[in-house]
């Protein structure tokens, strides 16, 4: 299936990074998230992009412009620096759709302008350029399959660490609880479309709001209920995920733990 990654938005919650660059390349270790998120894909055996690019959108074609696979993978060298032997690789099948969706452009519109690029795809992936996950996403292909219906995503538990209050009519509090311990799933991306989901989006509409109403309205939109690893979106997260890459701990690298099992 394609995949089409929303890479335009202006990353206000990582502010701290997305003054200098646009948010798809704040750092996870010395690679950007966006291709974390790609191998994720990749790794499953999709790995046909369609960017949509809107802030900064020269640095993200630039980036993958002059993208080098001796710089980020293990080779031999011989012949005084002649000859060099690629030991694994990862984007060298990978074929990228560059596509301007504008900087103003919400999801929905993104989404719609590059509808003449999935034509005759009778699915499709879509997801954000800021989450990772370590979901079994041929598991959450087949759900979605088998329910029939237009739209799927991926729910998940908030990862932040804030509290919720629960307070009765003379405002005192009967229960606070950490929000990842409370009953509550938010909409954490990484959606399955059919191509009839085009149908239900007009020009400019944000795409949780109008269109996913009508499918709710229609019966056509399912969630694949997902507890395990999810997280960004956040400064702070983003110096956790960068911490466990450092320590060897990145349940999102689901491409390495493959190779580890064989």
């Amino acid at each position: 299936m394609k995949v089409v990654i929303f890479c335009g938005g202006l990353g206000t919650r990582l502010r701290e990074y997305s003054d200098n660059i646009p948010k798809p390349l704040v750092p996870i270790g010395y690679r950007p998230i966006l291709w974390h998120v790609m191998m994720y894909y990749s790794h499953f055996g999709h790995k046909d992009f369609i960017l949509c690019l809107g802030y900064k959108a020269d640095m993200i074609k630039e980036y993958f412009l002059n993208y080098n696979e001796y710089t980020t993978n293990d080779f031999i060298m011989s012949d005084g620096g002649k000859k060099i032997q690629l030991l694994n690789t990862d984007a060298h099948d990978w074929r990228i759709t560059f596509v301007d969706t504008g900087i103003n452009s919400n999801i929905g519109k993104r989404l719609k302008l590059v509808e003449p690029f999935l034509e005759g795809e009778e699915y499709f992936l879509a997801n954000y350029s800021d989450g990772l996950s370590d979901m079994p996403l041929n598991a959450q292909i087949d759900f979605f399959k088998k329910s029939g219906k237009t739209g799927c995503f991926m729910c998940a538990r908030p990862s932040q660490t804030f509290h919720i209050v629960k307070m009765n009519g003379e405002m005192l509090v009967d229960e606070i609880q950490y929000v990842r311990n409370a009953d509550i799933w938010i909409n954490a991306g990484y959606y399955v479309f059919r191509k009839d989901i085009f149908r239900h989006i007009n020009m400019g509409e944000e795409l949780v709001e109008e269109p996913f109403h009508r499918l709710i309205a229609q019966k056509e939109l399912v969630a694949y209920r997902y507890d395990k690893f999810w997280a960004m979106d956040t400064f702070k997260e983003q110096q956790e995920l960068s911490d466990m890459y450092t320590q060897g701990k990145a349940p999102w690298e689901v491409w390495k733990h493959a190779q580890d099992i064989r």
